[in-house]
């Protein structure tokens, strides 16, 4: 047989068993459905509880991690998350302490605005 006759045959079988479900008053279930907000839900809580162990675990974003320390408090406010916002969070932008860490400046108090 080709490709076609499978095909053919493939949705004669289709159609025949679509017409004896439509026909049957009581179907066996074969798998239950689980609605999006289930499986978000059910996977939300130890997602959360992943990331503060190796939130904890990490020796980087002290900055951040003296704003935020536990994930599930930071998760529960709203943040518009503007540029300024995270330079101050995470202490990462042009001023100065972090432009001294780097050495790009050779003074964290200057009040010079050189970059």
């Amino acid at each position: 047989m080709d490709e076609g006759t499978y095909g053919h045959q493939g949705n004669e079988m289709a159609d025949q068993l679509a017409t004896e479900a439509a026909n049957k008053k009581n179907i066996e279930e074969f798998y239950t459905k689980i609605t999006k907000s289930a499986v978000l839900c059910e996977l939300k809580e130890p997602s959360v509880q992943q990331w503060q162990n190796e939130w904890k675990r990490s020796s980087k974003g002290a900055i951040t991690k003296s704003f935020f320390l536990k994930i599930e408090d930071r998760l529960k406010l709203r943040l518009n998350a503007t540029p300024k916002f995270t330079a101050i969070v995470t202490g990462h932008d042009n001023i100065k302490s972090y432009l001294y860490k780097y050495k790009i400046i050779d003074n964290p108090m200057c009040p010079c605005k050189k970059r």
